[in-house]
């Protein structure tokens, strides 16, 4: 866990975790606490895998249970009572190569591929203002698309890239 996610989750206490999502593609919602009484919770954890898979193949990945509590921290801070949308969670190798080879903005080796990676929209929250909150975090990677309207965040190495950027590093 990167030294900013643990200050941010210090930051929150040691309270349960709970994800609220919805997947722009599939239409799934999920809202569910994946870490209670100081453990992850499995059954919690594989509901949020099926949702976050790839839409494309339907391949199952499991997804680092540290990028849900980046999103968790991001919720809680930008005291949001609406699922975050989910433009691209896991992505299969497959996908991937295919985005790649259609995309500039798509890395050949993305942390999508490792469950570790997610792109998103907080509803009634500005993309710039969801871009800031996951930058203070230092937590990982962040990504800001602005004409695409979502913001990457991952929990890889820290590191930024913007909208004048023509690669992801993630």
């Amino acid at each position: 866990m990167s030294p900013g996610l643990a200050r941010a989750l210090a930051f929150i206490g040691p309270s349960n975790r709970k994800v609220a999502l919805h997947n722009l593609h599939t239409g799934e919602d999920i809202s569910v606490t994946y870490f209670e009484d100081g453990q992850y919770v499995p059954d919690a954890l594989d509901q949020v895998n099926q949702v976050l898979r790839d839409f494309r193949t339907g391949d199952v990945h499991q997804i680092e249970p540290g990028l849900l509590d980046l999103l968790h921290v991001m919720r809680s801070k930008m005291a949001l009572d609406r699922p975050l949308q989910v433009i691209s969670g896991y992505r299969s190798p497959k996908t991937n190569a295919y985005l790649a080879s259609i995309s500039h903005g798509v890395a050949r080796h993305s942390l999508h591929m490792e469950g570790m990676a997610i792109d998103i929209r907080a509803p009634g929250i500005g993309l710039a203002e969801v871009h800031r909150l996951a930058l203070s975090l230092g937590a990982g990677g962040v990504g800001y698309y602005p004409a695409s309207d979502f913001v990457h965040v991952d929990v890889g190495p820290v590191r930024h890239w913007g909208a004048e950027d023509h690669w992801e590093d993630g």
